[in-house]
Formats: structure tokens, C-alpha cells, sequence
């Protein structure tokens, strides 16, 4: 399956002349795609080439497990089927400076910063709305890496030779040009509705990052607790964003609700009816376009069962499509988090499937059942029960499924394609920001300001909506509200969980918030030796510096993290 994008990547053209007089051997580029470039057309490209590096990071299959790497390991994840690169990322005493995703996500970060630097050296002020773009996607790869790697090199100008005298430079140095270049974004980046796609950067997009990297900064000073709040409340003042309540689209001849709505595949633009949205990443498909395909992205195979290995079970759209497994929600995550929680519409079975029925046509079988409700031979010793089973009967696992083939999983990232059944790559768009997180960030920016009260009231906000159903049919208003007395930073940690469960980097979360180690005590989940978090330490917070650029670094010292 392919993905497509409207878009161009940067491309270096150069020809040389073909006459034989004494400027034979001079270069003479006719093309205008070209570093340093200032015409509007090569600029364009240039801009549009960062989201590409965006599309390429996060849509990334050459290890399937990639995305896995900033979930596992957590609160809200244990290990599925994995592919191998996730593994060091929970049992942390294998973590090294080699590992496939410490190096690939180093190494797309510094493709968005030289890739920026570029724009940014080349147009200066004369193409200011280039520059915010080029700006946010900076300050975006630079608020990845100082908080998963701390201290790291930092470049301002385009790196247009081999370079081999690299140095770390503070967290605090970094922020600096963090800050500014989100202070020129925000100034600069056209409203949303102004953008000449909805894939764009705006304004908003600004403000919501500036709000994440500031909220990790008050760590630090505590100043910027009040920045991260003003740019929150700049998005909520804005009027241009309304949580969806209420069903809308293309499925409402289908069951579902609300929240459920958002995430399915021609639901999701603002276009499509999704006021909720800040930044969706367009994915454009169309099998009969050459070139422009982002290798082929895994976000439903990493998050779904792999519930077509079941007997009676065949991939469709209601399902999700095609899953391999690779994360499974802890025990935490499917059951401690919605405690007290009866009728939150982000748990139902639309959202977190928990139960689903056989569906290959004409599927009949005998099956047994242990004392616990399991699947078992149904000549061993342990069947209390043998019944015959069909299509349409709720499915039975067999107890050793829940390790990959079936257990409850968030269904944000389903999508199917008949034409695919084998379903290798994502064809649906990517939810990056959405309104939601604004007033979770703003009532975190509020809670560490001492504003308790305030910060209740955005949660509550987030839970009007989650409890607008169940509130009408139990006839209680007040079911799911929250007050100042319940704020702290876990039960701020925990709505997020609810709200943005494999939306979110929870890695980064966690680490911003200096919470990684305390939360994975919550994740209690037990099994195989090889299936459960181990081994992690205090330098594990942060990752390695990649071993091979420490090694290139021939003429000054790249150095390594403590610990590894």
C-alpha cells in the first residue's frame, strides 16, 4: 500500500555545458532548485521538502518498530510482537548508543534543522512566511532532542561541507533558540483557514508546540509556565477551534460516537467537518501516481492485534484492518485509568475495542471453554464448555492471544483497504495537534502555577464532552467533573492517557515532565521474562548520543550521555 503526497522534495540540479572552449569544466546550474536559492518557486519546494522529512520520520518501516520506541517501555504500553529495534526501549539494560531508533530519530532531527537553516540563511526577511515555517519545524526537531537527548549541538547556520568538530552545547542554549524561533513563528505563520493546504504550518501549530517545549523549560524556570498558558489561551480565545460533541461525517450510517468520528479516514481535515483539528497530516493516496511515496507507514501494525490469525476472522474496515501486534496496553492503561469512570465515551467500544465477533462468511466451528472464558481445544481437560460457534457470535481468544492476536486496543489509527487486504502501510491521515491537548497543556501550565481550580476547569471542559452521553442518560450533570482537589501532575498524566492514547509521544510526555521512572512502576503487567519492562536506570531518562557520529567526530569530543 502507497502513500502519496501533493508535494516536492529539494532537488539539486547541475548541468554542465557542452561546449569545448576554456569554460568546459564550469558549472552552470540551470535549475533552480538549488541551495541558496531565493526565487519563489525553489523556496517553495525547499518548505515543502520539511514536511516531507516529516512524512519520512514518522512514516518510517524499514524498522517496523520504530513508532513502538515511544511507547513501550511506559505507563500505557508493554511489549507486543516485536521487530527487534523496540526491545532496549523496555528491557533498558540493552539500550546503547547503536540502537536503529537513537540513531534515526538523531539523524531526521538534524535533517530538519540543516534542512531549515537552509531556508532560513536563504531568504532572511525577504520571505518571512518561509522562514516562520522553516522556524517551526527547527524548533521542533531541537524540542525532540533536548528532551530526549539533553545537551546537543546546536547549529544556526546550513552545514554545506564535512564537518567533524561538533560540540554539545546546554539544554539552556537550546531553549534560547527555541524560544525565538517560536516567538517568529507564532508572528509570522498565516492563521489556520489561511494556508495554501490544510497540511501547513500555522500560527496555531506554533503556539501548541511553544506551549509543550515551554512547559519543559518552567522545569527549569519557572517563568515560562505563564508563556506556555498565554499561548494556550491564545488558541482557546481564538474561537476558531470547537471540541467535537456531536457525530459528523461520512460514517453516520455506522455505529460510533463523537470522539470516535475524528479518526476515521475522511473525517479528519478541518474540510471534512473537523473543528477539532490543528494539525492533521495530509496523507494523499493514489495508486496510479509514480513517485512521492513515504516508505510505507506502520502506525496500524504497531497499535492493532493481529486478530487475523484467529480462526473466523477475516480483516475489514469495521476492525481496523490488518495489525501486527507490537504494543499492547498495559493492564494500567485498559483498566486502572477508567476506574470511577462509567460511561467516558474514550473508553467505549468504538475507541478502546475490547470485544469483536466472528466475520469470515460461512465460518462455523466447535470450540471449548476454560473455567475463565478462554478459547482451548475442545477434547482437553480444561473445557468446561464445548459450543459451536459462527459468524456473528462475540469471538473467543485462546488465553495466549493476549500477548498479540487480540486484547483491547485503541482503534485511532484503523483503516482498510480491499484493494490491500494484506494491509502493509496506513492510507489514512495523521492527527499530530489536536484542541483536546490545548487545554490539557493549559491546565498543566496552570496546575504547576498553583492554579488548581484553573486547571480543573479546562479537564472539565475535555470531560464534557467524554461524559455528554452517559450524563443525559443517568440524568446527572455533574458525572464525570472534576474539582481543584483532584489536581496533581499524575492525574494530568492520566487524562492524557485517556485523551490521547497513541496520539501522543508518551516518551517524550514523561520525560518532559520528569515523570519516566515513577510512571513505569504503574505498569505492572506480568509475563514472559522477555515481555515485561527490566532493567531500567536513571540515565536511561535520556538516550544515547548515536555511537557512529561520536566516532565521525574526529576533530572534537561528541560526548556520550553518562551511563552508556
Amino acid at each position: 500500500m502507497k502513500k502519496y503526497f501533493k508535494s516536492a522534495m529539494l532537488v539539486a540540479g547541475v548541468l554542465l555545458t557542452s561546449s569545448c572552449g576554456k569554460n568546459y569544466l564550469d558549472e552552470d546550474p540551470y535549475s533552480s532548485y538549488r541551495t541558496g536559492a531565493t526565487d519563489a518557486q525553489t523556496i517553495e519546494a525547499q518548505v515543502v521538502g520539511l514536511h516531507r522529512i516529516f512524512a519520512e520520520l514518522w512514516g518510517y518501516s524499514g524498522r517496523q518498530g520504530f513508532l513502538s520506541c515511544w511507547q513501550i517501555g511506559t505507563d500505557i504500553t508493554s511489549a507486543g510482537a516485536t521487530e527487534g529495534v523496540e526491545n532496549p526501549f523496555y528491557q533498558y539494560a540493552d539500550l546503547n548508543p547503536e540502537n536503529g531508533a537513537v540513531t534515526y530519530l538523531w539523524q531526521k532531527s538534524y535533517d530538519f534543522i540543516n534542512h531549515a537553516n537552509v531556508i532560513i540563511s536563504a531568504v532572511g526577511e525577504n520571505n518571512v512566511k518561509a522562514n516562520a515555517e522553516a522556524r517551526f519545524f527547527r524548533a521542533y526537531a531541537y524540542n525532540m532532542l533536548v528532551t530526549l537527548y539533553g545537551d546537543v549541538p546546536l547549529l544556526k547556520e546550513p552545514v554545506a561541507s564535512p564537518k567533524f568538530d561538533f560540540a554539545r552545547n546546554a539544554v539552556a542554549e537550546v531553549d534560547k533558540l527555541i524560544e525565538e524561533d517560536i516567538t517568529y513563528a507564532v508572528a509570522n505563520l498565516p492563521e489556520v483557514g489561511q494556508t495554501v493546504t490544510q497540511n501547513r504550518a500555522t500560527k496555531d501549530m506554533a503556539r501548541q508546540l511553544g506551549a509543550e517545549a515551554y512547559l519543559r523549560m518552567g522545569m527549569r524556570d519557572a517563568s515560562y509556565y505563564a508563556k506556555a498558558e498565554q499561548l494556550t489561551t491564545d488558541i482557546i480565545n481564538s474561537g476558531k477551534y470547537q471540541l467535537i460533541s456531536s457525530r459528523y461525517g461520512k460514517f453516520l450510517g455506522e455505529g460510533g460516537d463523537a470522539y470516535r468520528d475524528m479518526f476515521r479516514f475522511g473525517n479528519q481535515r478541518r474540510s471534512q467537518g473537523n473543528t477539532e483539528a490543528i494539525w492533521t497530516f495530509q496523507m494523499e493516496f493514489n495508486r496510479n501516481v509514480t513517485g512521492g511515496t513515504i516508505d510505507n507507514p506502520q502506525h496500524r501494525r504497531v497499535w492493532q492485534p493481529a486478530y487475523h490469525k484467529w480462526d473466523g476472522m477475516v480483516n475489514a474496515d469495521s476492525l481496523g484492518g490488518r495489525g501486527n501486534g507490537r504494543l499492547r496496553l498495559s493492564n494500567f492503561m485498559k483498566y486502572t485509568v477508567w476506574k470511577g469512570l462509567d460511561g467516558d465515551i474514550r473508553n467505549s467500544n468504538y475507541n478502546i475495542r475490547r470485544t469483536t465477533n466472528y466475520n469470515r462468511p460461512g465460518f462455523s466451528a466447535n470450540i471449548g471453554i476454560d473455567k475463565d472464558g478462554y478459547r482451548v481445544d475442545p477434547n482437553s481437560a480444561d473445557a468446561v464448555q464445548k459450543v459451536t460457534v459462527k459468524t456473528g457470535d462475540r469471538a473467543v481468544p485462546f488465553r495466549t492471544d493476549s500477548l498479540e492476536v487480540w486484547y483491547p486496543f485503541p482503534t485511532k489509527w484503523g483503516g482498510y483497504d480491499p484493494e490491500d487486504d494484506f494491509g502493509y502501510a496506513l492510507v489514512k491521515d495523521w492527527p499530530v495537534m489536536r484542541y483536546a491537548e490545548t487545554f490539557l497543556l493549559r491546565a498543566e501550565a496552570r496546575f504547576r502555577q498553583g492554579n488548581n481550580a484553573g486547571a480543573a476547569s479546562d479537564i472539565n471542559v475535555i470531560r464534557d464532552r467524554a461524559f455528554k452521553d452517559a450524563r443525559a442518560a443517568k440524568g446527572n450533570p455533574d458525572l464525570g467533573k472534576v474539582s481543584a482537589a483532584d489536581i496533581n501532575i499524575d492525574f494530568i498524566l492520566d487524562e492524557r492517557a485517556r485523551e490521547l492514547i497513541a496520539e501522543e509521544n508518551r516518551r517524550m510526555t514523561l520525560v518532559r515532565t520528569g515523570k519516566l521512572r515513577e510512571r513505569i512502576a504503574l505498569n505492572t503487567d506480568s509475563g514472559p521474562s522477555n515481555k515485561i519492562i527490566t532493567g531500567f536506570a536513571n540515565h536511561n531518562v535520556l538516550l544515547p548520543i548515536p555511537l557512529n557520529d561520536i566516532r565521525l567526530n574526529t576533530k572534537a569530543e561528541l560526548a556520550q550521555n553518562p551511563g552508556y
